[in-house]
């Protein structure tokens, strides 16, 4: 390598550095400003300790007296603070994680997690970079580098989808280049099993994708469902009644008024975090949980068939893998709960993007927009914008025109996920038919750097 190429290489990565250390600088800020941490890591750090003290942590009463212990209860009444203090609501599974964190003090605990989530989260966007730079330097450079500088939520809260997604994103760069094998099957089970949410459709990839890849994805579910199990023994012994409180608060955090409720006036929706599933935009057409909540399963039933239809039918080559992969990923965000930090698995359209762009075919253009407006779209500082712009529109009540409005104006990151899902599902296909049809297209020019034994 050139001298010259050496330099950009460095200053690449500076710029990578740097686009991590914005939202790292703002997060510790937002971080000093909370007491008990919204939704990060005190609360699932409270939450396991209740445990290793044999009280029930998904108990409101219990889990309320171990924030008092910790000189933690918050003074405030407001429903977002009061709900995500007293309704624990993750999996038995995280407890395991946060165990020996749980046997620190808390700021030690938070310290460490956090240097756990930032660091496996910047590895992996610069996996997801060095794997695009191979085909448009700038391109993956930019869409890095946009990525990094809105963290400052995931950054600032240490929630557990900082840690899912960046070891999600790592195990599939780790299958799709044959290297770290043993990293990414435990990577997966460890995401698997804390948000299988986040990491089940990107398992199922590699379920379907060919008989190495579909080993490798048992492998990491039997690992994901033995620690699973070892989590619920060791719950059921000292809350024996958690499966049905764990129900409760759920529904009470997703009901009316509560912090997961996807409605117009929602909390959850009206924050630089907010709710990013497709249930925000049908909700805005009908009131009634039943019926958007259907409306928004029927569309993303009707895309995971193509998908998979999809995907038993292309030829498994490195870009192929990527394009299925931003799919799904972008699919499992509309289908159920998920807010904004959740959508940083976007960094698998970096390298999806780059490879379209290095094609040269007009479609690179669609790639490219799509690609940055989602990313900036479901970023923290484009979407703190956002809320504050949009916060007293209430279009969504003036007929069909006034809903339209409100939804691109005001639910710009559910429309673009749902975009690019289709928009990678779309490339899928055409490609398959090209290729059956007996067209040369650019993609042969690509190397395919998958498994040579598929099914």
């Amino acid at each position: 390598m050139d001298s010259s190429k050496t330099w950009k290489q460095i200053a690449a990565v500076f710029l990578l550095l740097f686009g991590g250390g914005i939202s790292l600088w703002w997060a510790v800020s937002l971080e000093r400003g909370t007491q008990t941490g919204i939704m990060g890591f005190p609360g699932i750090y409270l939450g396991t300790r209740c445990l290793l003290h044999g009280c029930d942590p998904y108990n409101v009463q219990q889990l309320q007296q171990t924030y008092a212990a910790a000189g933690l209860a918050p003074a405030s009444e407001a429903t977002a603070l009061r709900q995500s203090v007293t309704l624990y609501v993750n999996l038995p599974s995280t407890f395991l994680f946060v165990a020996p964190f749980a046997l620190l003090p808390l700021g030690t605990a938070q310290f460490l997690w956090s240097s756990l989530v930032v660091g496996s989260f910047f590895l992996a966007s610069v996996a997801t970079w060095y794997l695009a730079k191979r085909y448009a330097a700038d391109v993956a450079l930019i869409l890095s580098f946009l990525l990094l500088a809105n963290c400052e939520i995931l950054f600032a809260g240490g929630n557990t989808a900082g840690l899912v997604v960046g070891l999600s994103v790592l195990s599939a760069y780790c299958f799709l280049e044959e290297r770290f094998i043993g990293f990414a099957v435990v990577g997966l089970a460890v995401s698997l099993a804390i948000k299988p949410h986040d990491a089940g459709l990107i398992w199922l990839y590699f379920v379907i994708a060919g008989r190495t890849h579909r080993r490798r994805a048992v492998l990491s579910a039997a690992l994901a469902v033995g620690l699973a199990c070892i989590a619920v023994l060791w719950v059921s012994y000292s809350a024996p009644h958690w499966f049905p409180e764990f129900r409760a608060n759920l529904a009470a955090i997703s009901a009316h008024g509560g912090i997961n409720e996807p409605s117009p006036t929602s909390i959850g929706v009206n924050s630089p975090d907010m709710i990013v599933d497709l249930q925000t935009v049908t909700s805005v057409f009908a009131a009634d949980p039943l019926i958007y909540n259907l409306a928004a399963y029927v569309l993303c039933g009707t895309l995971f068939v193509l998908w998979v239809v999809a995907v038993r039918r292309m030829r498994q080559t490195l870009p192929n893998a990527l394009f299925a992969l931003v799919s799904v990923a972008a699919l499992s965000m509309l289908v159920t709960y998920h807010r904004s930090y959740d959508a940083r698995l976007l960094l698998l359209s970096i390298p999806a993007c780059a490879i379209l762009w290095a094609e040269r075919e007009p479609i690179r253009w669609g790639a490219l927009f799509l690609s940055a407006a989602g990313i900036l779209m479901t970023g923290d500082i484009p979407l703190t914008i956002v809320v504050y712009t949009t916060r007293n529109l209430r279009s969504y009540a003036d007929g069909l025109a006034g809903k339209l409005q409100f939804i691109f104006l005001a639910r710009p990151a559910p429309l673009l996920l749902l975009a690019i899902s289709a928009f990678y599902l779309w490339v899928i296909f055409r490609r398959a038919t090209n290729a059956s049809a007996g067209t040369r297209t650019a993609a042969g020019t690509i190397p395919s750097l998958a498994p040579s034994k598929v099914s």
